[in-house]
């Protein structure tokens, strides 16, 4: 197809597909040899797309074929970076310019959580292989959708979750496989970081590049946080909270520890929106906890600090942020690395790690061999992590009010996660906050299907909810930025 052609169909019909044989492939749809460059089309150029841009930089045989992002100014600045002494990429605010280049065999895709379903389908259907970062979707629908088009357009495509390719964290995982600890009885995923107030302003529209295309998939609707970039993370519209920007990391180790495959049979979340006074949607204390029959997995963030007037959080395991597998034998903390201590807390053995340095690498190693099975980070294991953000969120979202009796009723058969509902109301205590004035939002527990897409029932005869929860599986994507059906 030609490059005209594309962005005709796409810009006039987002939604319809795109026929994968009328696209030219790219070099790479074959092995590649070992001289051959990647040319990559890079789209996205914020706070994660800058240091990607500065390390692809340093990498043989990769070339930056094309920049793209919606903001002219971080498109700018971003083109500043590529040395003067190489060719210039092609530079566009239209992702879809990019994707239908014939100088492009990939894209790394580093926007906002709302664009990364409909771009990822996008690219494979253009004959690309694609880098998207992490969560890879924003709902549960669009990760479905983004496995069947790389399934049909047989595209190599990887997911951020780095941590996958973290040495130390792989040799710590090991030693626990190996019954380092005995056996394992719960996890706890956490992520204690620090998260100012985004503003309460009156409505405005940013005036500064095409507000319409940065929504796409989202509603155009005025803002009434402080900036555009970064914070659409607490957005439902646009972000998942930090259940999907953070969490998703912590929860697919804990998927690795556990050697879970598949979904849970029924997930529970409850929390809130403490100490801060804002226009965020997404809670800032929250627990999501996964029923698996074997080894159940407990998410927890808190987003204020340790005690008033200070900036550094409180610890589980040793760690602000990361994971902690409670087992027989002690406990092992990792992220980067990981510790193993024993029951008394005496450090047994430690785990050094290079923070997943090998992730990238991995991905371009993939597209050269096009064997899907090198990859760290398949798109169906990144659709299993981020399913578990969305059932979390999902549940917190058609939640409501719950006094503590609740709450202890709720999580009375999984022992796991008894008295972290009281943990957190210590927390909060030192911030002055009671939960009897400000009672946690509680979500009902959810049990999904056979294939973890779909949801069977709530534990509460509620048919609104239950509608609503299903209703949030997909969405409704603005027109024309839908993805079809079929893909």
């Amino acid at each position: 197809m030609h490059r005209r052609t594309f962005l005709r169909r796409t810009s006039l019909a987002a939604g319809t597909a795109l026929v994968a044989a009328s696209f030219r492939p790219s070099v790479h749809a074959q092995p590649a040899g070992a001289n051959s460059a990647i040319r990559l089309g890079l789209i996205g150029l914020g706070r994660k797309g800058v240091p990607h841009l500065k390390n692809l930089l340093k990498m043989d045989g990769i070339r930056i074929s094309a920049l793209c992002d919606v903001d002219p100014a971080l498109l700018a600045q971003g083109a500043a970076l590529v040395p003067s002494d190489r060719p210039a990429p092609f530079r566009t605010t239209d992702a879809r310019a990019l994707i239908a280049r014939n100088d492009v065999d990939a894209v790394m895709i580093v926007t906002s959580n709302h664009w990364h379903a409909l771009l990822t389908v996008w690219a494979c259907q253009a004959g690309k292989d694609v880098y998207v970062e992490k969560p890879m979707s924003r709902t549960v629908w669009e990760g479905r959708k983004m496995i069947e088009a790389a399934t049909k357009y047989n595209r190599i495509v990887q997911v951020g979750t780095h941590y996958r390719s973290e040495t130390g964290l792989a040799e710590a995982i090991q030693f626990l496989h190996g019954g380092g600890l005995g056996k394992i009885d719960h996890i706890r995923a956490i992520v204690y970081n620090l998260r100012p107030s985004i503003g309460h302003k009156l409505p405005w529209y940013p005036g500064d590049l095409d507000y319409d295309r940065f929504c796409g998939p989202a509603p155009v609707a005025p803002l009434q946080r402080n900036q555009l970039h970064y914070d659409w993370h607490w957005s439902w519209d646009t972000g998942n909270g930090e259940l999907g920007n953070n969490g998703v990391h912590v929860l697919d180790i804990a998927l690795r520890i556990a050697k879970h495959a598949g979904s849970p049979r029924r997930i529970l979340s409850f929390g809130g929106r403490y100490g801060i006074a804002d226009v965020a949607e997404t809670p800032n204390t929250h627990v999501a906890v996964y029923d698996y029959p074997s080894i159940p997995l407990i998410f927890e963030h808190r987003a204020l600090p340790a005690k008033p007037g200070v900036n550094f959080m409180d610890q589980h395991g040793g760690l602000r942020v990361g994971v902690v597998a409670h087992c027989e034998g002690g406990s092992l903390s990792g992220l980067v690395g990981g510790t193993a201590y024993d029951r008394s807390g005496k450090v047994i053995k430690k785990f050094n790690g290079d923070g997943g340095a090998g992730h990238v690498p991995n991905f371009f190693a993939a597209v050269r061999s096009r064997r899907k099975a090198d990859l760290a980070a398949p798109v169906e294991t990144g659709h299993l992590s981020a399913a578990l953000c969305h059932y979390g969120n999902i549940s917190y979202r058609v939640g409501g009010a719950a006094a503590p009796a609740r709450i202890e009723a709720a999580l009375k058969d999984f022992p796991a996660a008894q008295g972290i509902q009281r943990e957190l109301e210590a927390h909060l205590g030192v911030h002055g906050i009671e939960t009897s004035a400000h009672p946690f939002k509680l979500g009902p527990w959810l049990d999904l299907d056979a294939t973890g897409d779909g949801i069977t029932k709530l534990d509460t005869d509620n048919p609104a909810a239950l509608a609503h929860a299903r209703f949030l599986l997909r969405e409704a994507p603005r027109p024309p930025y839908v993805i079809p059906d079929t893909v």
